[in-house]
């Protein structure tokens, strides 16, 4: 039986979840970080306050540090709000999407015996480089190639993101790893069967996106323009 079009849209809100739990791991450290900072910080001005004479240029010192550190968290839980699939906003660069994406799932591969590299000419965008529509769209798109490869890998490989020849496409493909890291161990810790990615739940995903992705014999091709 063929799946109806809300059958298809549940599966791809169940592989937009999975790709946000696997993200949640790195979204946490980022909003830890602040915090234990700031925790430090308000120790630290505690006892500088405390002291006899009381130092004041220390205490203002801190004071800012605490600012800082405040406004780092506020912008960490300000950005929970860009997985939101909103109807507008300013789009993404396609070195920033592959900049988030790659800082996202970059220790899960590490610990899975999975390199992640990114192209060089994906590091910077140009001035006059174009920026796509629905950034939280793309952000699923890019992590669900990112997932789908992870799943499918049976020994530990090189996955790179990578230009393709066409300005608006993306191009993520695996390779070998070349470093004597073989050990099919260290995939142990990959996602369980039952809620691996695979190609059916990735074209779901695209399609609930509005997105056109194409899988090849040794990566992944999505396209950033709206179908």
């Amino acid at each position: 039986m063929k799946a109806s079009p809300s059958a298809r849209s549940w599966i791809a809100a169940g592989v937009r979840h999975e790709l946000l739990m696997r993200a949640l791991p790195a979204l946490r450290h980022e909003m830890a970080g602040p915090v234990s900072l700031l925790r430090m910080t308000l120790l630290m001005l505690k006892r500088h306050a405390g002291a006899t004479p009381v130092d004041g240029a220390a205490c203002l010192q801190r004071v800012d540090q605490a600012s800082d550190q405040l406004a780092l968290l506020v912008d960490s839980v300000r950005a929970l709000r860009d997985w939101e699939l909103a109807t507008t906003d300013e789009g993404l660069g396609r070195s920033e999407l592959v900049r988030q994406c790659a800082a996202l799932m970059r220790a899960a591969f590490d610990l899975n015996g999975l390199s992640l590299e990114i192209d060089p000419r994906l590091e910077a965008d140009g001035d006059d480089a174009p920026r796509w529509p629905d950034g939280a769209a793309l952000r699923y798109l890019l992590l669900g190639a990112l997932g789908h490869l992870h799943d499918q890998q049976e020994a530990p490989a090189i996955v790179r993101i990578e230009p393709s020849d066409q300005a608006h496409e993306l191009r993520v493909r695996v390779g070998p790893r070349l470093d004597g890291r073989d050990d099919p161990e260290l995939l142990q810790h990959r996602a369980p069967r039952s809620l691996a990615i695979d190609a059916v739940c990735l074209q779901s995903l695209a399609e609930d996106l509005g997105r056109e992705i194409t899988t090849e014999p040794d990566g992944v091709r999505l396209s950033l323009k709206p179908a």
